[in-house]
């Protein structure tokens, strides 16, 4: 079977799992769990959102396998891809449709034992730090998503930062598709070893006719922080409205290890995503930022989840969404401290701000608690514009649109003192 045309669309058997792994030259393992995956889908349900309906989306366009030629200048890349490379150079990769077209590793980096490159070339050269981590911060047999996601993931990333070594600059990835009908499915495993730090960056988005057709971009972030170190992940998914973006990001957090998140859900399409941090060890802590603009008839279910293990660990998440014309959004943010967790303290906040009548936001704080000393809080709104601020900017010379905008940016910066992101 020719590599450069194996299609993907659901449903998938064991045997196209195992073609596929094999021509792309994988080790035994990976083939394996590729083919377990794909056999078991069948027999798996659709993830079940709150107060979602996944029956009435386009679940059928995973597309097609497309083998991707490296490139050796980025100049070859799309202008829109150009735009988001770091002009101070630095670790990049980037992943175009199904697989990796360049990769760029830091000497200063690779000379203190940092790996930075792509899942697939990491899987073969790279197999025992891959393996212990593959698909255990997120179960591949969970849900039918999972399971397709292990039997169809291509390209994605790899970072290995070893005991006590901080990278200073962040390590950047770039995902696009630019053909409407290559399969788009980036995997990353992050793994930081005891004391050590990173900042992951990445962008996944759609230019040229990447986004003409549906399709069904389906990715994962698995993170595992080990004892006192220190990650931070930085993501935005900016894709076209053909798409469907379902994402799922996961970390595990040891002792005194912290895990960021600093997410933009800016996609156009229909959303599902959840960004969930297991603070497993004594004193570990996580806090996650999440911004989304909805937009159309966009539907989008956004979940932020912390769930604490470990005694004295801290939580703290904020999402904020902005919602036009006749968007959906709900909102879930889930607070989890487990029996034996004593001390622990998790805080969230979510709000929704609808720029329209027909638009409309469902805020779900849940506090899960199962131990008597801990300290949990919540608070969440759901509301339109201020019509009267709005006049009142309007007489003062200010168009409604600018006005909207000013309105916009404070609801951000109130949560968000420090950024400069501009709707």
């Amino acid at each position: 079977m020719n590599l450069m045309s194996i299609q993907l669309t659901t449903p998938i058997n064991r045997g196209l799992a195992e073609t596929l792994s094999r021509e792309k030259n994988e080790p035994d393992w990976v083939a394996q769990l590729r083919a377990e995956a794909a056999e078991r889908a069948g027999e798996l349900e659709w993830p079940k959102p709150e107060k979602t309906r996944l029956d009435r989306w386009n679940l059928d366009a995973f597309g097609v396998y497309k083998q991707t030629s490296r490139i050796a200048r980025l100049g070859e890349l799309p202008a829109e891809v150009r735009e988001l490379v770091p002009a101070e150079g630095g670790a990049l990769l980037v992943q175009r449709n199904s697989g990796a077209a360049y990769v760029r590793e830091a000497e200063e980096l690779k000379s203190k034992g940092v790996i930075f490159t792509d899942l697939e070339t990491a899987c073969r050269e790279h197999a025992d730090l891959v393996k212990p981590y593959l698909f255990q911060a997120v179960d591949p047999f969970e849900n039918r998503l999972n399971a397709l996601h292990a039997a169809l993931w291509n390209g994605g990333a790899f970072v290995y930062v070893p005991k006590n070594v901080e990278v200073e600059l962040p390590l950047q990835a770039i995902y696009f598709r630019d053909d409407a009908e290559a399969s788009f499915a980036p995997h990353i495993v992050i793994v930081a070893e005891k004391g050590s730090s990173v900042t992951y960056v990445d962008y996944a988005i759609t230019p040229g006719e990447g986004g003409a057709a549906p399709f069904i971009h389906h990715s994962v972030i698995e993170a595992f922080v080990k004892p006192g170190a220190r990650v931070r992940v930085a993501s935005v998914h900016h894709m076209s409205d053909q798409g469907i973006d379902m994402t799922n990001r996961r970390a595990i957090v040891e002792q005194d290890g912290r895990i960021e998140w600093i997410i933009g859900d800016l996609h156009d399409g229909n959303t599902l995503t959840e960004t969930q941090s297991l603070l497993q060890g004594q004193g570990s802590s996580s806090d996650a930022k999440v911004i989304s603009i909805g937009l159309g008839q966009q539907r989008m279910s956004l979940t932020t989840r912390a769930v604490h293990i470990g005694r004295s660990s801290t939580s703290s998440m904020v999402t904020r969404a902005v919602m036009k014309d006749e968007a959906t959004a709900i909102i879930n943010g889930v607070t989890k401290i487990e029996k034996g967790a004593t001390k622990a303290n998790g805080e969230q906040t979510e709000k929704v701000l609808m720029l329209s009548p027909k638009a409309r936001g469902d805020a779900n704080p849940i506090l899960l608690i199962d131990e008597d000393d801990v300290k949990a809080g919540h608070a969440a709104s759901v509301g339109q514009v201020n019509a009267d601020q709005v006049y009142y900017m309007m007489s003062r010379g200010i168009s409604k649109e600018e006005a909207e905008r000013l309105i916009i940016t404070a609801f951000w910066r109130r949560s968000y003192p420090k950024c400069r992101w501009k709707p």
